[in-house]
Protein backbone atom coordinates (compact mmCIF):
# COMPACT_ATOMS: atom_id res chain seq x y z
CA UNK A 1 0.00 0.00 0.00
CA UNK A 2 1.10 3.67 -1.03
CA UNK A 3 1.12 6.50 0.93
CA UNK A 4 -1.14 7.91 -2.19
CA UNK A 5 -4.04 5.66 -1.51
CA UNK A 6 -6.60 7.14 -0.33
CA UNK A 7 -7.26 4.26 2.34
CA UNK A 8 -4.29 5.77 4.08
CA UNK A 9 -6.86 8.64 5.20
CA UNK A 10 -8.70 8.62 8.26
CA UNK A 11 -12.16 8.50 5.94
CA UNK A 12 -15.10 6.29 6.45
CA UNK A 13 -15.93 3.23 5.17
CA UNK A 14 -18.32 3.91 2.69
CA UNK A 15 -16.50 7.23 1.39
CA UNK A 16 -13.22 4.60 0.67
CA UNK A 17 -15.95 1.99 -1.00
CA UNK A 18 -17.26 4.82 -2.81
CA UNK A 19 -14.04 6.23 -3.90
CA UNK A 20 -12.78 2.67 -4.81
CA UNK A 21 -16.39 2.31 -7.37
CA UNK A 22 -15.28 5.97 -8.82
CA UNK A 23 -11.97 4.61 -9.79
CA UNK A 24 -10.05 6.89 -7.04
CA UNK A 25 -7.39 4.62 -5.87
CA UNK A 26 -4.19 6.84 -5.45
CA UNK A 27 -4.27 10.53 -4.78
CA UNK A 28 -2.69 13.72 -7.35
CA UNK A 29 -0.17 15.63 -5.51
CA UNK A 30 -2.90 17.89 -4.59
CA UNK A 31 -4.64 15.26 -2.87
CA UNK A 32 -1.68 14.12 -0.91
CA UNK A 33 -0.53 17.32 0.02
CA UNK A 34 -3.71 19.08 0.55
CA UNK A 35 -6.23 16.24 2.19
CA UNK A 36 -4.25 15.29 5.80
CA UNK A 37 -3.83 19.17 5.80
CA UNK A 38 -7.98 19.76 5.47
CA UNK A 39 -8.94 16.60 7.48
CA UNK A 40 -7.54 17.68 10.42
CA UNK A 41 -9.35 21.03 10.16
CA UNK A 42 -6.80 23.40 9.59
CA UNK A 43 -6.74 26.39 7.05
CA UNK A 44 -5.31 25.69 3.27
CA UNK A 45 -4.04 27.95 0.54
CA UNK A 46 -3.30 25.58 -2.10
CA UNK A 47 -1.77 26.37 -5.73
CA UNK A 48 -2.96 24.30 -8.09
CA UNK A 49 -4.77 24.36 -11.69
CA UNK A 50 -7.71 23.06 -12.91
CA UNK A 51 -7.17 19.24 -13.66
CA UNK A 52 -4.61 18.52 -10.69
CA UNK A 53 -7.58 16.68 -9.02
CA UNK A 54 -8.02 20.20 -6.29
CA UNK A 55 -12.00 19.39 -6.57
CA UNK A 56 -11.90 16.04 -5.40
CA UNK A 57 -9.38 17.34 -2.26
CA UNK A 58 -11.51 19.83 -1.20
CA UNK A 59 -14.66 17.93 -1.49
CA UNK A 60 -13.81 14.58 0.55
CA UNK A 61 -12.42 17.05 3.03
CA UNK A 62 -16.01 19.12 3.45
CA UNK A 63 -18.13 15.66 3.72
CA UNK A 64 -15.71 14.30 6.04
CA UNK A 65 -16.87 16.97 8.79
CA UNK A 66 -21.28 17.37 7.75
CA UNK A 67 -23.26 16.39 10.02
CA UNK A 68 -25.33 14.77 8.56
CA UNK A 69 -28.91 15.56 10.99
CA UNK A 70 -28.59 18.79 10.42
CA UNK A 71 -30.31 20.50 7.31
CA UNK A 72 -28.56 23.99 7.59
CA UNK A 73 -25.76 25.12 4.80
CA UNK A 74 -22.55 23.53 6.75
CA UNK A 75 -20.14 23.97 3.64
CA UNK A 76 -19.82 26.85 1.32
CA UNK A 77 -17.72 26.82 -1.66
CA UNK A 78 -17.38 29.39 -4.14
CA UNK A 79 -16.67 29.61 -7.94
CA UNK A 80 -15.96 32.14 -9.92
CA UNK A 81 -18.50 30.88 -12.96
CA UNK A 82 -21.95 28.86 -13.43
CA UNK A 83 -20.26 26.38 -15.33
CA UNK A 84 -17.75 25.40 -12.87
CA UNK A 85 -20.19 25.57 -10.21
CA UNK A 86 -22.03 22.93 -11.74
CA UNK A 87 -19.22 20.91 -12.09
CA UNK A 88 -18.36 21.17 -8.65
CA UNK A 89 -21.88 20.44 -7.53
CA UNK A 90 -21.30 17.15 -9.10
CA UNK A 91 -18.44 16.23 -8.44
CA UNK A 92 -19.31 16.69 -4.99
CA UNK A 93 -22.64 14.94 -5.27
CA UNK A 94 -20.86 11.91 -6.23
CA UNK A 95 -18.56 11.89 -3.77
CA UNK A 96 -21.41 11.96 -1.21
CA UNK A 97 -22.95 8.96 -3.10
CA UNK A 98 -21.64 6.35 -0.26
CA UNK A 99 -23.73 8.60 2.53
CA UNK A 100 -27.40 9.41 2.89
CA UNK A 101 -29.28 12.34 2.71
CA UNK A 102 -26.64 14.96 2.17
CA UNK A 103 -28.33 17.87 0.08
CA UNK A 104 -25.93 19.61 -2.53
CA UNK A 105 -27.34 22.32 -3.68
CA UNK A 106 -26.30 25.46 -6.59
CA UNK A 107 -26.85 29.37 -6.39
CA UNK A 108 -25.75 30.96 -9.55
CA UNK A 109 -26.59 33.69 -11.66
CA UNK A 110 -28.71 33.64 -15.01
CA UNK A 111 -31.65 31.54 -13.40
CA UNK A 112 -34.68 33.17 -11.53
CA UNK A 113 -33.56 34.10 -7.47
CA UNK A 114 -37.70 32.02 -6.04
CA UNK A 115 -36.95 28.69 -7.08
CA UNK A 116 -33.10 29.03 -5.59
CA UNK A 117 -35.16 30.10 -2.21
CA UNK A 118 -37.38 27.60 -2.35
CA UNK A 119 -34.76 25.05 -2.62
CA UNK A 120 -32.88 26.87 0.60
CA UNK A 121 -36.55 26.56 2.72
CA UNK A 122 -35.85 22.57 2.64
CA UNK A 123 -32.08 23.23 3.25
CA UNK A 124 -29.02 21.70 1.82
CA UNK A 125 -25.64 21.11 3.95
CA UNK A 126 -23.55 22.16 0.98
CA UNK A 127 -23.86 25.29 -1.17
CA UNK A 128 -21.95 25.82 -4.39
CA UNK A 129 -22.08 29.43 -6.19
CA UNK A 130 -21.23 32.31 -7.31
CA UNK A 131 -20.43 35.03 -5.01
CA UNK A 132 -22.86 37.91 -7.04
CA UNK A 133 -25.89 35.43 -6.30
CA UNK A 134 -24.84 34.07 -3.09
CA UNK A 135 -24.81 37.69 -1.83
CA UNK A 136 -28.13 38.40 -3.19
CA UNK A 137 -29.62 35.49 -1.13
CA UNK A 138 -27.58 37.05 2.03
CA UNK A 139 -29.04 40.15 1.56
CA UNK A 140 -32.66 38.56 0.97
CA UNK A 141 -32.29 36.74 3.99
CA UNK A 142 -33.24 33.34 1.62
CA UNK A 143 -29.88 31.96 2.33
CA UNK A 144 -28.08 31.67 6.45
CA UNK A 145 -24.58 31.00 6.93
CA UNK A 146 -24.61 30.65 11.04
CA UNK A 147 -23.28 26.62 10.87
CA UNK A 148 -20.87 27.09 8.12
CA UNK A 149 -17.56 25.24 9.10
CA UNK A 150 -15.78 24.78 5.83
CA UNK A 151 -15.54 27.68 3.46
CA UNK A 152 -14.08 27.01 0.22
CA UNK A 153 -12.31 29.58 -2.56
CA UNK A 154 -12.14 27.66 -5.61
CA UNK A 155 -10.38 29.21 -8.38
CA UNK A 156 -9.69 32.47 -6.39
CA UNK A 157 -7.91 34.22 -8.79
CA UNK A 158 -10.18 34.10 -11.14
CA UNK A 159 -12.79 35.63 -8.69
CA UNK A 160 -10.76 38.44 -8.22
CA UNK A 161 -9.96 39.23 -11.86
CA UNK A 162 -13.96 39.50 -12.44
CA UNK A 163 -13.94 42.03 -9.70
CA UNK A 164 -15.58 39.87 -7.13
CA UNK A 165 -12.95 40.93 -4.32
CA UNK A 166 -15.97 42.87 -2.11
CA UNK A 167 -18.84 40.18 -2.41
CA UNK A 168 -16.19 37.96 -1.36
CA UNK A 169 -15.14 39.92 1.54
CA UNK A 170 -18.91 40.49 2.38
CA UNK A 171 -19.80 36.62 2.46
CA UNK A 172 -16.67 35.82 4.59
CA UNK A 173 -17.71 38.39 7.33
CA UNK A 174 -21.24 36.96 7.81
CA UNK A 175 -19.96 33.28 8.88
CA UNK A 176 -18.83 32.08 11.88
CA UNK A 177 -15.25 33.32 12.73
CA UNK A 178 -14.24 29.43 14.06
CA UNK A 179 -14.92 27.92 10.35
CA UNK A 180 -12.63 26.37 8.31
CA UNK A 181 -10.92 28.06 5.04
CA UNK A 182 -9.56 26.38 2.43
CA UNK A 183 -8.59 29.14 -0.65
CA UNK A 184 -7.70 27.17 -4.39
CA UNK A 185 -6.06 29.51 -6.87
CA UNK A 186 -3.81 28.79 -10.05
CA UNK A 187 -1.98 32.26 -9.18
CA UNK A 188 -1.04 34.27 -5.98
CA UNK A 189 -2.24 37.77 -6.65
CA UNK A 190 -2.19 40.74 -3.84
CA UNK A 191 -5.76 40.22 -3.64
CA UNK A 192 -4.99 36.34 -2.25
CA UNK A 193 -2.65 37.51 0.32
CA UNK A 194 -5.23 40.47 1.52
CA UNK A 195 -7.93 37.17 2.17
CA UNK A 196 -5.29 35.12 3.45
CA UNK A 197 -3.79 37.79 6.15
CA UNK A 198 -7.30 38.92 7.15
CA UNK A 199 -9.81 35.74 7.23
CA UNK A 200 -7.36 32.76 7.51
CA UNK A 201 -6.03 31.17 10.60
CA UNK A 202 -2.43 30.00 10.31
CA UNK A 203 -2.80 28.61 6.62
CA UNK A 204 -0.96 25.94 5.62
CA UNK A 205 0.82 26.16 2.14
CA UNK A 206 0.71 23.59 -0.84
CA UNK A 207 2.36 24.60 -3.78
CA UNK A 208 1.61 21.78 -7.00
CA UNK A 209 4.56 22.75 -10.00
CA UNK A 210 2.31 23.14 -13.00
CA UNK A 211 5.16 22.20 -15.39
CA UNK A 212 5.73 19.49 -13.17
CA UNK A 213 2.44 18.05 -13.51
CA UNK A 214 2.14 18.39 -17.20
CA UNK A 215 5.14 16.30 -18.35
CA UNK A 216 2.67 14.78 -21.24
CA UNK A 217 2.05 17.76 -23.26
CA UNK A 218 4.02 18.13 -26.45
CA UNK A 219 4.01 21.64 -27.03
CA UNK A 220 4.94 23.31 -30.40
CA UNK A 221 5.53 26.70 -30.99
CA UNK A 222 5.26 28.53 -34.49
CA UNK A 223 6.40 32.20 -35.64
CA UNK A 224 3.48 34.03 -37.59
CA UNK A 225 2.76 37.70 -38.77
CA UNK A 226 -0.15 39.03 -36.90
CA UNK A 227 -2.42 38.99 -39.61
CA UNK A 228 -1.79 35.02 -40.49
CA UNK A 229 -3.89 33.72 -37.44
CA UNK A 230 -6.89 32.50 -38.29
CA UNK A 231 -5.74 30.47 -41.57
CA UNK A 232 -3.07 29.50 -39.34
CA UNK A 233 -5.72 27.53 -37.01
CA UNK A 234 -7.29 25.80 -39.66
CA UNK A 235 -3.34 24.79 -40.88
CA UNK A 236 -2.82 23.08 -37.55
CA UNK A 237 -6.28 21.84 -37.34
CA UNK A 238 -5.81 20.30 -40.71
CA UNK A 239 -2.72 18.73 -39.96
CA UNK A 240 -3.08 17.26 -36.44
CA UNK A 241 -6.92 16.39 -37.06
CA UNK A 242 -7.88 16.33 -33.38
CA UNK A 243 -11.23 15.24 -32.11
CA UNK A 244 -11.14 17.89 -29.92
CA UNK A 245 -9.51 21.58 -29.66
CA UNK A 246 -9.58 24.55 -27.42
CA UNK A 247 -8.71 28.08 -29.08
CA UNK A 248 -7.77 30.83 -26.64
CA UNK A 249 -7.69 33.89 -28.25
CA UNK A 250 -7.81 37.47 -26.35
CA UNK A 251 -11.12 39.21 -27.70
CA UNK A 252 -14.55 38.70 -28.96
CA UNK A 253 -13.53 40.26 -32.64
CA UNK A 254 -10.70 37.79 -32.37
CA UNK A 255 -12.99 34.57 -31.49
CA UNK A 256 -15.70 35.42 -34.29
CA UNK A 257 -12.43 35.90 -36.80
CA UNK A 258 -11.09 33.05 -35.78
CA UNK A 259 -14.54 30.90 -36.16
CA UNK A 260 -15.83 32.72 -38.81
CA UNK A 261 -12.65 31.29 -41.11
CA UNK A 262 -13.26 28.06 -39.58
CA UNK A 263 -16.67 27.36 -40.53
CA UNK A 264 -15.87 28.42 -44.38
CA UNK A 265 -13.69 25.98 -44.61
CA UNK A 266 -16.17 23.19 -43.43
CA UNK A 267 -14.82 22.92 -39.57
CA UNK A 268 -17.51 22.19 -36.73
CA UNK A 269 -16.27 25.32 -34.62
CA UNK A 270 -18.38 27.79 -32.66
CA UNK A 271 -17.07 30.96 -30.14
CA UNK A 272 -17.27 31.67 -26.44
CA UNK A 273 -16.92 34.92 -25.32
CA UNK A 274 -18.26 37.57 -22.31
CA UNK A 275 -21.08 38.94 -24.80
CA UNK A 276 -22.81 36.17 -24.78
CA UNK A 277 -26.31 35.31 -23.03
CA UNK A 278 -26.11 32.48 -20.50
CA UNK A 279 -28.51 29.99 -22.61
CA UNK A 280 -26.01 30.90 -25.49
CA UNK A 281 -23.12 29.75 -23.32
CA UNK A 282 -25.26 26.42 -22.16
CA UNK A 283 -26.13 25.37 -25.35
CA UNK A 284 -22.29 25.53 -26.96
CA UNK A 285 -20.44 24.26 -23.92
CA UNK A 286 -23.03 21.46 -23.97
CA UNK A 287 -22.37 21.11 -27.68
CA UNK A 288 -18.39 21.05 -26.86
CA UNK A 289 -18.93 18.07 -24.43
CA UNK A 290 -20.71 15.74 -25.94
CA UNK A 291 -18.76 15.85 -28.85
CA UNK A 292 -20.66 17.69 -31.86
CA UNK A 293 -18.60 20.31 -31.85
CA UNK A 294 -14.70 20.58 -32.80
CA UNK A 295 -13.54 23.68 -32.15
CA UNK A 296 -14.47 26.04 -29.25
CA UNK A 297 -12.78 28.86 -29.52
CA UNK A 298 -12.67 30.91 -26.50
CA UNK A 299 -11.34 34.20 -24.72
CA UNK A 300 -9.32 33.83 -21.41
CA UNK A 301 -12.42 35.03 -19.31
CA UNK A 302 -15.18 32.97 -20.80
CA UNK A 303 -13.07 29.70 -20.44
CA UNK A 304 -12.58 30.62 -16.83
CA UNK A 305 -13.60 27.17 -14.94
CA UNK A 306 -14.22 25.23 -17.37
CA UNK A 307 -13.35 21.55 -16.89
CA UNK A 308 -13.45 19.70 -20.37
CA UNK A 309 -12.36 15.81 -20.23
CA UNK A 310 -10.65 14.58 -22.80
CA UNK A 311 -9.01 17.43 -24.63
CA UNK A 312 -7.07 16.49 -27.80
CA UNK A 313 -5.12 20.32 -28.81
CA UNK A 314 -4.80 23.61 -27.16
CA UNK A 315 -4.48 26.00 -29.28
CA UNK A 316 -3.14 29.44 -28.06
CA UNK A 317 -3.73 32.02 -31.32
CA UNK A 318 -2.09 34.69 -29.57
CA UNK A 319 0.56 33.81 -26.63
CA UNK A 320 -0.43 34.44 -23.32
CA UNK A 321 0.88 37.69 -21.47
CA UNK A 322 2.20 35.78 -18.83
CA UNK A 323 3.53 32.62 -17.97
CA UNK A 324 0.67 31.29 -15.33
CA UNK A 325 -2.05 32.21 -17.85
CA UNK A 326 0.25 29.77 -20.39
CA UNK A 327 0.21 27.46 -18.37
CA UNK A 328 -3.47 27.61 -17.39
CA UNK A 329 -4.42 26.93 -20.82
CA UNK A 330 -1.94 24.40 -21.99
CA UNK A 331 -3.06 22.32 -18.55
CA UNK A 332 -6.25 21.69 -20.01
CA UNK A 333 -5.29 18.88 -22.47
CA UNK A 334 -3.25 15.69 -21.11
CA UNK A 335 -4.95 15.24 -18.29
CA UNK A 336 -5.47 12.25 -16.36
CA UNK A 337 -2.50 10.25 -18.14
CA UNK A 338 -3.35 10.86 -21.44
CA UNK A 339 -1.12 12.35 -23.95
CA UNK A 340 -2.06 16.15 -25.07
CA UNK A 341 -0.71 18.84 -27.44
CA UNK A 342 -0.59 22.62 -26.98
CA UNK A 343 0.15 24.87 -30.07
CA UNK A 344 1.11 28.37 -29.78
CA UNK A 345 1.01 31.20 -32.34
CA UNK A 346 3.70 33.57 -32.10
CA UNK A 347 3.92 37.13 -33.78
CA UNK A 348 7.72 38.80 -33.64
CA UNK A 349 6.06 41.43 -31.22
CA UNK A 350 5.33 38.36 -28.87
CA UNK A 351 8.92 36.75 -28.56
CA UNK A 352 9.59 38.37 -25.15
CA UNK A 353 6.38 36.34 -24.18
CA UNK A 354 8.19 33.21 -25.55
CA UNK A 355 11.38 33.79 -23.63
CA UNK A 356 9.62 34.11 -20.35
CA UNK A 357 7.72 30.84 -20.73
CA UNK A 358 11.37 29.08 -22.16
CA UNK A 359 12.66 30.61 -18.44
CA UNK A 360 10.15 29.24 -16.41
CA UNK A 361 10.30 25.62 -18.21
CA UNK A 362 14.23 25.61 -18.05
CA UNK A 363 14.09 23.97 -21.87
CA UNK A 364 14.11 25.48 -25.24
CA UNK A 365 10.87 25.90 -26.95
CA UNK A 366 9.83 23.46 -29.27
CA UNK A 367 9.89 25.59 -32.46
CA UNK A 368 8.17 24.19 -36.19
CA UNK A 369 8.44 26.04 -39.24
CA UNK A 370 5.07 26.86 -41.04
CA UNK A 371 5.88 24.40 -43.73
CA UNK A 372 5.80 21.48 -41.03
CA UNK A 373 2.04 21.67 -41.51
CA UNK A 374 0.89 19.35 -43.93
CA UNK A 375 -2.41 18.63 -44.24
CA UNK A 376 -3.42 14.99 -43.61
CA UNK A 377 -5.87 13.00 -45.27
CA UNK A 378 -9.60 12.10 -44.39
CA UNK A 379 -11.88 14.97 -45.81
CA UNK A 380 -13.52 17.33 -43.68
CA UNK A 381 -12.82 17.89 -39.78
CA UNK A 382 -16.29 17.02 -38.64
CA UNK A 383 -17.14 15.64 -35.15
CA UNK A 384 -18.36 12.18 -34.68
CA UNK A 385 -21.72 13.35 -33.00
CA UNK A 386 -24.45 15.59 -33.50
CA UNK A 387 -27.21 17.52 -30.57
CA UNK A 388 -30.75 17.05 -30.99
CA UNK A 389 -32.53 19.59 -29.29
CA UNK A 390 -35.99 18.63 -27.74
CA UNK A 391 -38.12 21.35 -26.70
CA UNK A 392 -38.92 20.02 -22.79
CA UNK A 393 -36.48 19.87 -19.91
CA UNK A 394 -36.35 19.34 -16.17
CA UNK A 395 -39.25 21.88 -15.71
CA UNK A 396 -41.37 19.50 -17.76
CA UNK A 397 -40.36 17.21 -15.38
CA UNK A 398 -38.15 15.16 -18.56
CA UNK A 399 -35.44 13.25 -17.31
CA UNK A 400 -32.13 11.82 -19.06
CA UNK A 401 -34.33 8.31 -18.80
CA UNK A 402 -37.44 9.61 -20.82
CA UNK A 403 -34.98 10.96 -24.06
CA UNK A 404 -32.57 7.51 -24.03
CA UNK A 405 -35.83 5.62 -23.87
CA UNK A 406 -38.21 7.04 -26.72
CA UNK A 407 -34.43 6.63 -29.23
CA UNK A 408 -33.87 3.11 -28.37
CA UNK A 409 -37.52 2.60 -28.49
CA UNK A 410 -39.88 4.43 -30.85
CA UNK A 411 -36.96 5.36 -32.73
CA UNK A 412 -34.94 2.17 -32.82
CA UNK A 413 -31.95 3.62 -32.63
CA UNK A 414 -29.39 1.58 -30.70
CA UNK A 415 -28.48 2.31 -27.65
CA UNK A 416 -24.51 2.61 -28.50
CA UNK A 417 -25.16 5.04 -31.28
CA UNK A 418 -26.80 7.81 -28.53
CA UNK A 419 -24.15 9.94 -26.74
CA UNK A 420 -24.14 12.51 -23.85
CA UNK A 421 -28.00 13.97 -22.22
CA UNK A 422 -28.10 17.08 -20.85
CA UNK A 423 -31.30 18.50 -19.25
CA UNK A 424 -31.69 22.42 -18.73
CA UNK A 425 -34.50 24.05 -17.50
CA UNK A 426 -36.87 24.36 -20.63
CA UNK A 427 -34.83 22.17 -23.19
CA UNK A 428 -33.41 18.84 -23.46
CA UNK A 429 -30.04 17.94 -25.75
CA UNK A 430 -28.97 14.80 -26.68
CA UNK A 431 -26.10 13.78 -28.66
CA UNK A 432 -26.52 10.90 -31.79
CA UNK A 433 -23.78 9.66 -33.74
CA UNK A 434 -23.65 11.75 -37.04
CA UNK A 435 -24.59 9.68 -39.47
CA UNK A 436 -27.79 8.80 -38.09
CA UNK A 437 -29.25 12.43 -36.93
CA UNK A 438 -31.56 12.90 -39.74
CA UNK A 439 -33.40 9.45 -39.23
CA UNK A 440 -33.20 10.04 -35.56
CA UNK A 441 -34.74 13.56 -35.54
CA UNK A 442 -37.51 12.53 -38.49
CA UNK A 443 -38.52 9.36 -35.72
CA UNK A 444 -38.90 11.84 -32.67
CA UNK A 445 -40.41 14.53 -34.32
CA UNK A 446 -42.86 11.54 -35.43
CA UNK A 447 -43.25 10.11 -32.39
CA UNK A 448 -43.57 10.77 -28.91
CA UNK A 449 -41.48 11.32 -25.85
CA UNK A 450 -42.99 10.55 -22.10
CA UNK A 451 -46.70 10.06 -23.72
CA UNK A 452 -46.25 13.86 -25.58
CA UNK A 453 -45.28 15.14 -28.57
CA UNK A 454 -42.32 17.16 -28.81
CA UNK A 455 -40.73 19.51 -31.41
CA UNK A 456 -37.13 18.35 -31.72
CA UNK A 457 -34.81 20.02 -34.29
CA UNK A 458 -31.40 19.23 -34.74
CA UNK A 459 -28.78 21.88 -33.78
Amino acid sequence: MTDTAFSTLPLSRPMLANLATLGYHAMTPVQAQSLPVILRGADLIAQASTGSGKTAAFGIGLLHGLNLRYYGCQALVLCPTRELADQVAGEIRRLARGEDNIKVLTLCGGVPMGPQAASLEHGAQVIVGTPGRVQKHLSRGSLVLDGVNTLVLDEADRMLDMGFYDSIIGIIEVTPARRQTLLFSATYPEGIRKISAGFMRDPQQVRIDSQQSQPRIEQRFFEVAPGQRADMVAQVLASIRPASCLAFCFTRQQCQEVTATLRARGIAALALHGDMEQRERDEVLIRFANRSLTVLVATDVAARGLDIDALDLVINVELARDVETHVHRIGRTGRAGEKGMAVSLVAPAEIRRAHAIEAVQGNPLNWHPVSSLKPRPGGQLLPPMATLCIAAGRKDKLRPGDVLGALTGEAGLPGDKVGKISITDFQAFVAVERELADVALQRLNAGKIKGRALRVRLL
